[in-house]
């Protein structure tokens, strides 16, 4: 009896440690890769041992409350652009963090290279603002919010800022320009 206790024990430890690595460029709600909703900006160099992080703290003179830090790759290549919800505290963590590679995808495929039709095909939009150069199309399911130039519109669409736009007067092969998620 206590042979066989000894042997589940052992062969349970086996099999929780066998548990598959995080992709480190899946995109889910409260998660970015490794990256989680707690992470704090202090973790970020064991989060991203092996890429550059570059933190931007500016004087408030001309960039009021701007901190964001980014990531790059050992290839240079930008990965994420984060914006932790308190300046200058290692503490802090991230309420924003704009996607900015495309291997970054969501369980169902949406990166920044994805279409607006990707977009709807994919999940159920919540909410599309009508601002002065983009629109924005928010994802609740997925705390996204994917920015769309106007001159991907129509130009019927383009100059009003008081239109309510539908998803339905967006053209399929409209292409996201930013792509963020957002923590609270």
């Amino acid at each position: 009896m206590h042979k066989s206790l000894i042997g589940i024990a052992l062969l349970s430890l086996v099999l929780t440690s066998c548990d598959k690595d995080q992709d480190p460029f899946l995109i889910q709600k409260q998660n970015i890769g490794k990256v989680t909703d707690s992470t704090q900006v202090k973790d970020l160099k064991l989060v991203f041992e092996n890429d550059s992080i570059v933190n931007y703290i500016g004087s408030d003179e001309f960039t009021r409350n701007i901190n964001t830090i980014d990531i790059y790759d050992t290839e240079g290549a930008a990965l994420l652009s984060m914006s932790p919800n308190k300046r200058a505290d290692s503490t802090a963590v991230f309420s924003s963090v704009r996607i900015l590679d495309p291997r970054f995808k969501t369980e169902k495929g949406i990166s920044t290279a994805s279409t607006f039709k990707d977009i709807l095909d994919a999940y159920e939009i919540s909410k599309i603002d009508n601002l002065i150069n983009s629109i924005v199309v928010s994802v609740d399911e997925i705390n996204a919010a994917f920015t769309i130039d106007k001159k991907e519109l129509p130009s019927n669409l383009r100059f009003d800022r008081n239109l309510n736009i539908e998803a339905s007067q967006i053209p399929d092969n409209a292409k996201v320009k930013y792509f963020f998620i957002h923590w609270n």
